[in-house]
């Protein structure tokens, strides 16, 4: 993007997610992530009523005179955004690309974070670790890690933009069905794992961690599942409608933007396109079941809708759960 285009585009983000934290929500967002809970403050002069239990002793020793220990409930957070930025979430069949709408749920996020005074950091992955943000406070800082989201450019993501030049949008998903499907055999081009293996390097503390991808990886649940034993790990999948259902458009020729996989097929056949379709629905349904079985929680987004919504319903669910 041009650097007015950039511009543009994060004051729309900060614009209509800012109204929607503050509509719907920022006080969701407080009240399902606790903070590292009870940390000490400060000793001061013992008075009436204070609980014996609470007297430091060392300190009182030293003074001759009984002070008691002060706590205070921590509530800030760290809030880790890992946002998947290969060439695959660069498409986009509606309004705008799984890269776009990444941006605008990492946004929803970091300005909660920001409106309830929590720390927000960012690492951008693909087959490597393309950026990693430590996490700070601020409106600034948050708007930041939007303008990352939407511009950062990985080696693999430009290579496959170079090969697609001159293509308009029909053309760039023709050549974007891939074989993200059961006719795949090559390597995948993103890490997950990697990525999950450097967050527990980076953070010592316990973080609030959205994973935000399309999961189009393996072997990866094993470091996710680890990450979860210290970190609160969340599971974001963007999905395009494209994704999950193919339109009739005779023989179209498919190519992987991440391995360069190419392969042909007949769209106007209607046993392929149910049979692509029942895949990607299946995969989804496995998804969610593998997370739910590993303690993940898991987020469905459709890239052509609201980000809202499946953001605002999982805070409902957090919360119910933590009052069962």
């Amino acid at each position: 993007m041009l650097a007015k285009e950039v511009i543009k585009r994060v004051r729309e983000i900060q614009v209509r997610t800012g109204r929607q934290v503050a509509d719907v929500l920022a006080g969701q967002y407080s009240s399902v992530f606790k903070g590292r809970g009870i940390e000490f403050d400060e000793v001061r002069p013992y008075v009436p009523g204070d609980e014996v239990r609470s007297i430091d002793w060392n300190v009182t020793a030293r003074t001759g005179a009984p002070y008691v220990k002060r706590y205070i409930e921590e509530r800030q957070l760290t809030l880790m955004l890992m946002a998947d930025i290969s060439a695959s979430q660069d498409f986009g069949s509606s309004q705008r690309s799984k890269r776009e709408a990444a941006a605008e749920l990492c946004a929803l996020l970091a300005f909660s974070a920001t409106f309830n005074d929590d720390k927000v950091g960012l690492t951008l992955f693909h087959g490597d670790i393309e950026q990693y943000i430590p996490p700070r406070k601020g409106q600034k800082h948050a708007l930041r890690v939007v303008r990352e989201v939407l511009t950062h450019e990985s080696r693999l993501a430009d290579s496959a933009r170079q090969n697609t030049s001159g293509s308009n949008r029909k053309q760039w998903w023709r050549t974007w069905w891939q074989s993200r499907s059961w006719w795949q055999t090559g390597r995948q081009a993103t890490n997950i794992a990697a990525a999950v293996e450097f967050l527990l390097k980076v953070t010592k503390r316990k973080t609030v961690c959205f994973v935000v991808s399309d999961f189009f990886d393996q072997g990866y649940l094993q470091s996710l599942q680890m990450a979860a034993r210290k970190h609160d790990v969340i599971a974001v999948l963007l999905t395009d409608p494209r994704e999950l259902e193919l339109p009739s458009f005779g023989m179209v020729t498919l190519r992987d933007p991440e391995t360069g996989r190419v392969i042909e097929c007949d769209t106007s056949s209607p046993g392929f396109r149910q049979a692509y379709a029942q895949y990607a629905k299946d995969r989804v349904a496995k998804l969610e079941s593998m997370f739910r079985r590993a303690k993940i929680d898991f987020i469905h987004v459709d890239v052509s809708d609201s980000v809202v919504e499946p953001l605002a319903r999982f805070f409902r669910m957090r919360e119910r759960r933590r009052f069962r």
